[in-house]
């Protein structure tokens, strides 16, 4: 059996590895050498190992966590199939927010920062039928998504009156795991199953209107908070989005929403 094992050189050489990785792997149980020589510490590998090592080798080259890595290795090959299939989805949600980001670069490199018109005013009291997710932050878009397809059904089987946009409600600052809602104006009363009811005071906002994407809405929110904090307001909870013009109505370039934060002047 000795003849058929390769050195730890011989064997990283063929796996396009360094030696130094190979060692990295024994540490961490993810691929250890068949053989430990007693005395010298030499490590040795077979050829049988070739195939897991090489197949390590290229999902770092994906950029696979390796633990993740780890888990494929073990798993039969429909486990295996999910493992990767839940990596793709990873990799093609940061290549969308890459993308996202990418655009908003390109429109500051083009024109600097976009020419917001920020309003200080009244926003009357509003009451909202709403339902409710959580989420961290790069998963508002699909929650928002999921939280339209269970309200609009509910509006709809109960007969409950609400007049457009709809609206989004979201915290002042966005935690790891935080609390969204989407809702619509209504008049009717509590008491109807599969929503709840929130009532918006009215007072003094700041408001502006983005028009595009809504990945590109970081840009109005530097505007509008610029100048609360300029003119020495403080920002109230909840920050509220009226979808004035939603994805069914205008492709993404066109899409209008309304951006609204309560606002206080300061005691000090």
């Amino acid at each position: 059996m000795q003849e058929k094992l390769l050195t730890i050189g011989r064997f990283a050489r063929l796996c396009r590895l360094s030696v130094k990785q190979l060692r990295h792997y024994d540490d961490l149980g993810l691929l250890a050498p068949i053989r430990v020589d007693a005395g010298s510490g030499y490590r040795y590998y077979a050829p049988e190992q070739v195939r897991d090592a090489l197949t390590i080798a290229l999902l770092r080259e994906m950029d696979l966590p390796l633990a993740v890595i780890a888990q494929a290795l073990a798993a039969g090959p429909e486990h295996r199939a999910v493992i990767l299939r839940a990596e793709r989805d990873r990799l093609a949600g940061r290549i969308s927010r890459d993308q996202v980001r990418l655009e908003m670069l390109e429109r500051l490199a083009e024109g600097g920062l976009p020419g917001y018109e920020v309003i200080l005013g009244k926003e009357p009291e509003r009451r909202l039928a709403v339902v409710r997710a959580v989420c961290t932050p790069a998963e508002i878009g699909t929650r928002v998504e999921e939280c339209v397809g269970r309200l609009l059904p509910v509006l709809g089987e109960t007969g409950v009156a609400w007049e457009p946009p709809l609206w989004g409600l979201y915290p002042l600052d966005l935690e790891e795991r935080m609390e969204i809602a989407v809702g619509a104006q209504t008049l009717q009363g509590e008491g109807v199953p599969g929503l709840e009811f929130e009532a918006l005071p009215g007072g003094l906002v700041a408001e502006t209107v983005h028009i595009g994407p809504y990945g590109q809405l970081p840009l109005a929110y530097h505007a509008l908070f610029a100048v609360i904090h300029e003119r020495g307001l403080r920002p109230q909870a909840p920050v509220r989005e009226a979808y004035l013009v939603g994805p069914a109505e205008a492709p993404r370039e066109e899409l209008m929403t309304r951006l609204i934060i309560p606002v206080q002047e300061s005691t000090a």
